[in-house]
């Protein structure tokens, strides 16, 4: 009997930690015990993006969207759905509608948002080449080995106006150009999936759910400038993306699509894969190079740059997982086709991982220009309780905070430098009105010093620097001549690190600072840190003509510092209190008080 309807469920990273392999189990077994396994088939796919509402449920043909599922909700999918074709409302992600869904298109979500790099992620099974085939998998390569001369494929990426994703947004027509004309025997394609910025996960998530996209791409890449062999660099702290690309690469061998005389047309091309540690710092392309030989990842001067001197001294392609994954569907549909997405200077899409205070978190992809309004707002449905918007930080660690005066203005390149900020890979996390900008700054520059290779002395001191004063701010103990030490040592960073993470580790401070100088102000002078996020500028109180005694806070407490008889005003002993804030969170009355 042939396949009626089909359960598409989330196989990706975050809803597998949700349940999402016992919810694809619970299923499986459902449609043999209701004897339905002939009629109905659950397929493991990418990431949906809808992360918030996840584990995923999308049943075809109706295009039924269901989220939050749990495994104890698969009887009555199966019952309901499969056999009587009757939707469970309860799950639908619009309870109140009268209808299912049609599309994803029809979710706010989604409605912004214009998959290129994502668009096969939640469509197909990523673990079988015969799906990423049917939906024009491979017939960009087809194309570039039979109808194209290395010169056209250059040219077609270059009317595209493609930009590097990974952060520094280099058109990546020159880069691949100058390895080209680069003198040498032997070159290499590299793809940087080491992804390391806190809250991102665009990388990830594309190689789980679309890792064919990744190889087409690079083979693509090989026969435009003469090479023979791939290096895929990713973290071992990613598993499930690895194993995808193994399967990916033994099911592309199979086909004749790796290897030696791919389609028949004599040109050769394989792809290896190397594991990285987790170092940050491996992001940046000479370290990544340097790791990939078995050298300690450290950045080293340019030039000579990778594209004519990269992997083991040879003239080297290295775009990130993004970049290449727009590829494909460049050389299909034209550069001009893609061209017209985006704006003049930045074309195309950009994938983020948006995270944070925000209500519908996940990872999205817009288009080049899209305001930080409508993708706060639009697509992620606002600040998380209805409290105020304060900032967003793009660029993860690299990158520096964009403030309200600033929703309305287009995500591109150029504006984000403008701002002091810059795209990054691609992670976006929102913040409210209870975060502390001091307190963000000090996050993320703990990380930079944790992450730096020690290398060079603008990185190495002067992350622990800025790190040291930021502490001291907190702390209570800082003075105003600080912030001038603060801006002095970010600038001279910025000029001499040797590398991006040096170089950029002083733009989250910098910027909060040229926002947010107000706060700094409020913990040096007054001692006090508005959101409470800085314990030592902060203490807890109890008002006693609001305190009804209930008894919550004291029950709460988990030092045990409210005292207090039922119905009658409670106290704080400021000697226990670990300025944790759960009173605070407790109280209905509004009884306790942050000085």
């Amino acid at each position: 009997m042939a396949i009626k309807t089909y359960l598409l469920i989330c196989g990706g990273t975050a809803c597998a930690s949700n349940r999402g392999t016992e919810l694809y189990e619970a299923l499986q077994r459902e449609l043999e015990a209701q004897g339905v396994a002939s009629e109905a088939q659950v397929v493991r796919t990418g990431c949906f993006g809808f992360c918030e509402k996840g584990p995923i449920v999308k049943v075809l043909p109706d295009e039924t969207f269901y989220v939050c599922v749990k495994p104890e909700d698969a009887k009555e999918i199966v019952a309901e759905h499969v056999i009587k074709g009757r939707p469970v409302q309860r799950l639908l992600y619009d309870k109140s509608q009268s209808k299912v869904n049609a599309k994803l298109e029809d979710i706010g979500f989604y409605q912004k948002q214009f998959r290129i790099v994502l668009r096969n992620c939640g469509v197909i099974n990523p673990e079988k080449i015969d799906e990423y085939i049917a939906r024009d998998g491979y017939a960009a390569l087809a194309k570039a080995l039979t109808e194209m001369t290395p010169d056209d494929i250059i040219a077609e990426v270059k009317k595209a106006g493609i930009r590097g994703r990974g952060g520094a947004g280099f058109p990546t027509w020159m880069k691949w150009n100058f390895t080209k004309q680069a003198p040498g025997d032997e070159k290499y394609i590299v793809c940087n999936a080491d992804e390391g910025d806190p809250g991102a996960y665009m990388d990830r998530s594309t190689i789980e759910g679309d890792p064919h996209s990744i190889l087409e791409a690079m083979a693509i890449a090989g026969r435009a400038v003469g090479a023979s062999h791939g290096v895929i660099y990713i973290r071992a702290e990613y598993p499930l993306a690895i194993a995808h690309l193994e399967t990916a690469l033994k099911q592309a061998r199979e086909y004749g699509l790796l290897g030696k005389d791919i389609l028949g047309t004599g040109f050769d091309f394989d792809i290896e894969l190397r594991l990285g540690a987790g170092a940050f710092v491996c992001g940046e392309e000479t370290a990544l190079l340097a790791s990939t030989m078995g050298k300690r990842g450290m950045p080293i001067p340019r030039p000579p740059f990778p594209a004519v001197s990269g992997l083991w001294a040879k003239p080297t392609v290295i775009n990130n997982v993004e970049t290449w994954a727009n590829i494909p569907v460049i050389i299909l549909k034209g550069g001009e086709w893609f061209s017209k997405i985006g704006t003049e200077k930045s074309t195309g899409t950009k994938v983020f991982a948006l995270t944070g205070k925000i209500n519908n978190s996940g990872l999205i992809e817009v288009p080049m220009g899209i305001t930080l309004r409508e993708i706060i707002y639009d697509i992620g449905g606002g600040i998380r309780g209805g409290k105020k918007f304060k900032a967003v930080q793009t660029g993860g660690p690299s990158g520096g905070v964009i403030t309200a005066d600033y929703l309305d203005v287009p995500i591109d390149y150029e504006h984000l430098q403008a701002l002091g900020s810059i795209m990054g890979s691609g992670g976006m996390i929102v913040m409210d009105e209870d975060d502390c900008m001091v307190d963000v700054a000090r996050f993320y520059q703990e990380f930079c010093v944790d992450e730096s290779c020690g290398k060079c002395a603008p990185c190495r001191i002067g992350t622990r620097t800025l790190l040291t004063l930021l502490e001291k701010i907190a702390d209570g103990k800082g003075e105003l001549d600080d912030i001038k030490k603060i801006e002095h040592v970010g600038r001279a960073m910025q000029k001499a690190a040797l590398c991006g993470l040096g170089q950029t580790a002083p733009n989250p401070v910098l910027s909060t600072l040229r926002y947010f100088r107000d706060e700094y102000l409020e913990h040096i002078n007054d001692k006090k840190c508005r959101a409470g996020k800085c314990k030592n500028l902060v203490a807890y109180a109890i008002d006693p003509a609001k305190c009804k005694g209930c008894t919550a806070c004291a029950r709460k407490c988990p030092a045990g510092a409210i005292t207090g008889e039922v119905k009658k005003p409670h106290a704080i002993d400021p000697a226990k209190c670990i300025k944790c804030g759960v009173c605070m969170s407790t109280c209905k009355f509004g009884a306790v008080l942050r000085k």
